[in-house]
């Protein structure tokens, strides 16, 4: 897994359009239900992920801009080092725009709540987590987050084609960790 960066989100509880018991809140990757902070591309302080190096990077333009971060939760992702091609049902690899400048630090603390898939048909920031966004957590078994247990879990569904219906791929196998607000 490649270490990719820091988002603040405001977590949202289960949806009610969300139709399973298994499910409390959001955490997932994208910003479909459980929304990024602010409109955070506008600022260009992102990586060549699409995410935060640092938690303070967020925190200096939350404090430049009078966001409130008070109620969001600090969340950090790595990432499996190749991408589902859908259209020709294979894993290949991908790299951070190079454009932006990507030096990741990691977290001294973080808690491991599971994995998600993320469609990233446009190459940029992450765009559908199709276990919430696309209803997948209702025929598959989540955790309370709305995220996969285990890697191993997240890779063979993709290759089973569980995705096959939602979001244009390719997609991306993201590990979330939730970090303590600094």
């Amino acid at each position: 897994m490649i270490p990719v960066g820091y988002m603040y989100k405001t977590v949202s509880d289960r949806p009610g359009w969300l139709k399973t018991d298994q499910v409390s809140d959001i955490c997932s990757v994208s910003a479909c239900v459980s929304e990024d902070f602010d409109d955070w591309v506008r600022h260009w302080k992102h990586n060549g992920y699409w995410f935060f190096d640092s938690p303070q990077i967020i925190e200096a333009l939350a404090e430049e801009h009078r966001i409130s971060l008070d109620k969001m939760k600090l969340f950090f992702y790595s990432v499996y080092e190749q991408q589902w091609d859908d259209e020709n049902s294979e894993w290949v690899s991908f790299a951070p725009e190079a454009s932006f400048t990507t030096d990741v630090v990691m977290p001294k603390k973080s808690t491991l709540l599971g994995y998600d898939v993320v469609a990233f048909s446009a190459q940029t920031s992450a765009e559908c987590s199709p276990l919430s966004c696309n209803h997948v957590a209702e025929e598959q078994t989540v955790n309370p987050h709305c995220l996969l247990d285990s890697f191993k879990e997240a890779k063979q569904l993709i290759e089973s084609g569980a995705f096959r219906e939602c979001e244009p791929g390719p997609y991306r196998i993201f590990e979330v960790c939730g970090v303590e607000n600094t």
